[in-house]
């Protein structure tokens, strides 16, 4: 036995021993966002099923390209793992082009899917309007002069609101954040007077009355925000979710992954995750890594198309 251990390969030695120290988790955005409070949901039991903890390390900055280049040129040993979302692994693509610092099929190892959820529209309270209609006809007597807060050129908050624009035919002024909790404290203050937040993200502060919730992205009303109509209900057809997912830098193990993989859905199918995430507004979505990659391809070709048609640019 102990010649036969001693003829496998390093590799193989090394991924039958992982992991053997705590495992870093990448969020490209601040603490108290919609990707940090999913990624925080999850971190204590998938690292009591891997047998180590998973220590978050959050870098926001650059609608999460900060993080995401960090993890693309990690050590692909499965120490370090990314929480991806839409706006790093789907919407920088035809936003940033060849100046993106990392290719999220080539750089990455898709491991399994996390949560999805709707964004909502908010406003601070002071803005005299109730519903969708309002703010659009209150922009349009007001051209350029409303502003909207977002995480981030490229983030889902930030393209939201450009897809909004140009199906409303109304114009607001961006003001990018370095991420989506920095625009909701310039939000709450009247600093910006409009922000497509995710629900994960603004769930407390739609229902503590904070501000001013005027939709939901969702294609129905959420349980948790019964009076807040779909989105869709003023603008047919607009509808737009954000989604987060574990992703590891490529040529990580399969054997690593596949672990991640198994141990993430486990930890998905816990009532008690499970509750957590529907409490912010969220649903899980379990894809083992196979279809994650096929859906992460998916989306890339979805909001490249959305961005080219919508003539969505960076600032």
């Amino acid at each position: 036995m102990l010649a036969a251990a001693l003829a496998l390969p390093g590799g193989a030695m090394a991924q039958a021993d992982w992991p053997q120290r705590p495992i870093r988790l990448l969020v490209g955005f601040a603490p108290g966002g919609a990707t940090d409070i999913a990624s925080r949901i999850i971190a204590e039991p998938l690292g009591a099923r891997l047998g180590q903890p998973l220590v978050i390390d959050n870098r926001a900055g650059a609608g999460g390209i900060i993080a995401t280049e960090a993890a693309a040129r990690s050590a692909p040993d499965g120490y370090t793992l990314l929480m991806g979302t839409i706006s790093t692994h789907a919407m920088n693509v035809p936003l940033y082009g060849a100046r993106l610092p990392y290719d999220p099929v080539r750089d990455f190892a898709p491991v399994s899917g996390v949560a999805t959820g709707p964004n909502l529209p908010l406003v601070h309270p002071s803005l005299p309007v109730t519903d969708l209609a309002g703010l659009i006809a209150l922009a349009k007597a007001r051209p350029g002069q409303l502003t909207y807060g977002s995480g981030g050129n490229g983030t889902s908050s930030h393209l939201a609101a450009e897809m909004f624009k140009a199906q409303a035919g109304i114009d607001l002024l961006h003001v990018p954040f370095r991420s989506t909790t920095p625009a909701e404290t310039a939000l709450v203050a009247g600093q910006v007077q409009v922000l497509f937040d995710p629900v994960i993200a603004a769930m407390a502060l739609a229902q503590g009355g904070q501000v001013r919730p005027l939709a939901t992205s969702a294609p129905q009303r959420l349980p948790g925000l019964p009076t807040v109509p779909a989105l869709a209900e003023t603008l047919p057809g607009f509808e737009m979710g954000i989604w987060v997912g574990l992703f590891a830098p490529a040529k990580t193990p399969p054997a690593v992954v596949a672990r991640i993989d198994a141990a993430t859905r486990a930890v998905l199918a816990l009532p008690e995750v499970q509750a957590k995430l529907e409490g912010i507004g969220a649903q899980i979505m379990p894809l083992p890594a196979s279809a994650f990659g096929q859906y992460l391809q998916a989306e890339i070709a979805r909001w490249t198309e959305v961005a080219q048609a919508a003539r969505i640019t960076l600032d």
